[in-house]
C-alpha cells in the first residue's frame, strides 16, 4: 500500500482516486485554497460529488487546504497534480513551501497544457521542474498521465485505457502498475514529449472535429447536415492526426505516439462531446470565438481556445498555412475572433 496524496478536489483529481482506492492504496485529496465552499458542501451531501454526479467512496479521504502541511508530514509514496493548468505556479509555489532540496516525493500530473516561455514551447512537466528549481529542489521526477479517459466514466469505473510518460522507462512502469484495476487499464511510455504535446494540441483540433456540422454543407439543410456531417468529420479527423505528428515531431517527441492512446485515442473522446467539441460547434454554425464564450459558453474553461491563445503566436512563426492548415486555421478563428475560414484546399 503507498500513501498517495492528489491535490486538487475537481472531476479528475477525484475520479484518479477511485484506481487509487481499489489497489488498497491509502488515498488523500486535498483541496486548493479555492475549494473550500465546494469541499464544504461535498461533506454536507454525504460526499456527493456535483462535478461527476456521483459519490465518493468513503474510503477516499479528502480534505480542505488548511490540511495541506500536514498531509504532507507522513511519507507520501505518490503526489498527484489535479489542479489546472494555470494552477502549476500555485503548486509549485505550495510544494517548495513544504519541501526542501532534494526530498521531494514522485509527482504525477493530470493536468494537460502546453506554454510560452522566452519564446520557446514548454512542457508542463518542465515548467513546473523550472519554476520548482528556482525556488531551490533542483531533483524532481515528474510524470503524465495522458489518454481518453473522461472523468466522469472513471467515476462510474467505466473501461478506460490511458499512458503513464517518464523519461525513466521505470518510473513510469512503476506508476501504471501501482494504479491498473480490471477498469483502468495502464500503461507506460519513455516519451513524455509525445504524450505531453498530443494530450495538450488535441484540444485544438477538437474544436475543429466539433464543428463538421457547421462545416459540412454551405447548402444543406440542418436536417440534412445532421445525419451527414461525419464524412467531414473523418476528413478533420485523418487532418488532425496528420498535422499533430509534425506538431509532435517539431516537439522532439515521437510520431508514432500521436496514434496511440495520447492523440488518436483522447482526440476521439474529446471531439465527441465535451467542452472543446461544444465551442467547436458553435465557431462551425459561424459565430466568432467572443460572441460563443459570452453567449454560449461565458462560464466555462474551453481548455482548446486558451491553449490556441497561448501557442498562437509562436506556431505562426514556425508553421505556414501550407504545413499545418487546419491547425493555423482553428487558431486564427480563436486569436483573431474572425469566422472559421479552412484552406481545404491545402489538406493532405
Amino acid at each position: 500500500m503507498s500513501k498517495i496524496i492528489i491535490i486538487g478536489a475537481g472531476a479528475m483529481g477525484s475520479a484518479f482516486a477511485l484506481p487509487c482506492l481499489d489497489n488498497n492504496h491509502d488515498v488523500n485529496i486535498i483541496g486548493t485554497h479555492l475549494e473550500n465552499e465546494f469541499i464544504d458542501n461535498l461533506k454536507r451531501n454525504k460526499n456527493f460529488h456535483s462535478g461527476l454526479n456521483t459519490q465518493i467512496p468513503e474510503g477516499i479521504k479528502i480534505f480542505k487546504f488548511e490540511k495541506f502541511n500536514e498531509l504532507l508530514k507522513s511519507n507520501v509514496d505518490l503526489v498527484v497534480l489535479g489542479v489546472s493548468s494555470k494552477g502549476i505556479e500555485w503548486v509549485a509555489d505550495q510544494l517548495s513551501q513544504f519541501y526542501k532540496a532534494d526530498n521531494l516525493p514522485n509527482l504525477l500530473m493530470l493536468t494537460k497544457g502546453l506554454s510560452i516561455y522566452e519564446n520557446k514551447y514548454e512542457l508542463l512537466v518542465d515548467k513546473l521542474k523550472r519554476l520548482l528549481s528556482y525556488k531551490g529542489i533542483s531533483k524532481t521526477n515528474i510524470s503524465a498521465v495522458g489518454g481518453p479517459c473522461l472523468a466522469t466514466g472513471l467515476a462510474n469505473r467505466v473501461h478506460s485505457s490511458i499512458v503513464i510518460a517518464n523519461k525513466e522507462i521505470q518510473t513510469a512502469k512503476k506508476i501504471a502498475n501501482m494504479l491498473n484495476t480490471s477498469y483502468y487499464h495502464t500503461s507506460y511510455s519513455d516519451d513524455i514529449n509525445g504524450v505531453e504535446v498530443s494530450a495538450a494540441i488535441k484540444n485544438i483540433f477538437s474544436m475543429a472535429v466539433g464543428a463538421a456540422k457547421g462545416l459540412c454543407s454551405t447548402n444543406a439543410s440542418d436536417a440534412i447536415r445532421e445525419k451527414n456531417y461525419l464524412n467531414t468529420a473523418s476528413a478533420l479527423i485523418k487532418q488532425s492526426i496528420y498535422e499533430m505528428e509534425i506538431f509532435v515531431e517539431h516537439l522532439k517527441g515521437k510520431k508514432e505516439t500521436v496514434k496511440g492512446l495520447a492523440g488518436l485515442g483522447d482526440l476521439y473522446v474529446s471531439s465527441g462531446g465535451g467542452r472543446n467539441a461544444k465551442m467547436g460547434s458553435y465557431i462551425g454554425e459561424g459565430l466568432t470565438f467572443l460572441k460563443a464564450k459570452k453567449t454560449k459558453m461565458e462560464k466555462v474553461t474551453v481548455e482548446g481556445a486558451d491553449l490556441a491563445i497561448e501557442i498562437g503566436k509562436k506556431v505562426k512563426e514556425d508553421f505556414d498555412n501550407k504545413k499545418l492548415p487546419l491547425m493555423l486555421g482553428m487558431i486564427n478563428a480563436i486569436v483573431e475572433d474572425k469566422k472559421l475560414d479552412l484552406d481545404w484546399e491545402s489538406f493532405r
